[in-house]
């Protein structure tokens, strides 16, 4: 039997190693903290992975539980303060996520075939390297929370917050020291980025344009008069209205984020019809079910089908466009839609639709085709 601190960094590498593991503990902070669960759960699986990384270096160089490097533990703190995650939303978050991950490390453990009374010792030792984790992430959010109360910057983002989340109108004298006009009219900006120090970098160059800009639930977003010209980082852009009616934009916006197919600047109008859909992920399946339940996700020439009769539809209907966005022959984009409608029956709007809308019945299909082709993305 290994000693007991290479014992748990075995186990912590393979938690580290396993997706599902990981999804547990992200899945326990946020069902414990609602601060937490509002951030994006690509941002909690990011301080997690850093967190277990940071555990299995420690304990290859040795030492007690309270030496070594914690910076990965008290950046969590600073961002968690930094995106206004009160203290008690997120030790809620972490001891929940420390329950789960303890509870998953017992169970890999005894997995591997470590008895029962190594294992009591082995969480005695993880315990307490989890509980310095724990003090050093509380550390990093009053180090960080003491230096932001200083900054105007962080005021703006307590107006941006209670704007956009909280629905607690700021007062006139709030609204002019960030900068905002009462009867002002603005684009909300809600962006990708959750990474803070990349955040930070975003919010110079967008600040170049005006504006406020801060971390709301997590990501980088804010207001301003002119929407961005460009970006390489995905920004969902929402058309000029009242500050009273910008909590309702931000949901949207953050909405459309997830549906946007590629980076760069988005406005949220383009995104309507994607994020409605992508909101009804069940019906999505069942259209998909009903319109395409002959097909068969194994079948590449199915999934050939399938990407045809999208590009086709995507192009207006029109076969000569559709066979130069795909590089193939005009004739072979016919034969695929033709034996798709053999084997499925879906409408592409070549045929009367009867008392039926044609564009709901061109939508149906389209929604169809798009849910089915994501399955096999997953």
């Amino acid at each position: 039997m290994p000693g007991l601190s290479a014992m748990v960094r075995q186990v912590l590498e393979a938690v580290a190693a396993d997706d599902k593991v990981v999804d547990r503990v992200v899945g326990a902070a946020r069902g414990s903290s609602p601060e937490v669960a509002r951030l994006p759960s690509e941002e909690n699986r990011r301080h997690i992975a850093f967190l277990l990384s940071e555990g299995i270096a420690h304990l290859e160089r040795g030492g007690s539980p309270d030496d070594g490097d914690f910076s990965a533990a008290l950046a969590l703190g600073a961002d968690r303060a930094a995106q206004g995650v009160s203290m008690a939303g997120l030790l809620r978050g972490v001891h929940a996520g420390r329950t789960e991950l303890i509870r998953a490390a017992v169970e890999l453990a005894r997995s591997m075939g470590v008895d029962d009374g190594t294992i009591l010792d082995f969480m005695i030792g993880l315990d307490h390297y989890v509980g310095a984790v724990e003090r050093h992430i509380v550390s990093g959010y009053h180090t960080a929370e003491l230096q932001l109360s200083r900054t105007a910057r962080d005021l703006n983002a307590q107006v941006l917050r209670r704007l956009l989340v909280s629905g607690e109108f700021p007062d006139t004298s709030e609204l002019a020291r960030a900068g905002l006009r009462p009867d002002g009219r603005y684009h909300c900006v809600v962006s990708g980025v959750t990474d803070p120090s990349h955040a930070r970098t975003l919010e110079q160059r967008l600040h170049t344009a005006g504006g406020v800009f801060g971390l709301v639930e997590g990501r980088l977003a804010g207001l301003t008069h002119v929407p961005p010209a460009a970006s390489d980082d995905l920004l969902v852009v929402s058309p000029a209205t009242t500050l009273k009616s910008l909590r309702a934009m931000y949901s949207l916006c953050a909405k459309a984020l997830p549906v946007a197919s590629s980076g760069g600047v988005r406005m949220l109008t383009d995104l309507a019809g994607e994020t409605a859909l992508a909101a009804f992920p069940a019906l999505a399946g069942v259209l998909a079910d009903a319109v395409l339940g002959p097909l068969d996700q194994k079948s590449s020439f199915h999934h050939e089908m399938v990407a045809t009769a999208l590009c086709y539809l995507d192009h207006g209907g029109r076969l000569s466009a559709t066979a130069a966005a795909l590089h193939i022959h005009a004739n072979t984009v016919r034969y695929r839609l033709d034996r798709l409608v053999e084997l499925t029956g879906a409408d592409l709007g070549d045929t009367p639709c009867g008392e039926r809308s044609h564009v709901l019945t061109t939508l149906h299909t389209w929604w169809a085709l798009r849910s089915w082709a994501d399955r096999s993305a997953r």
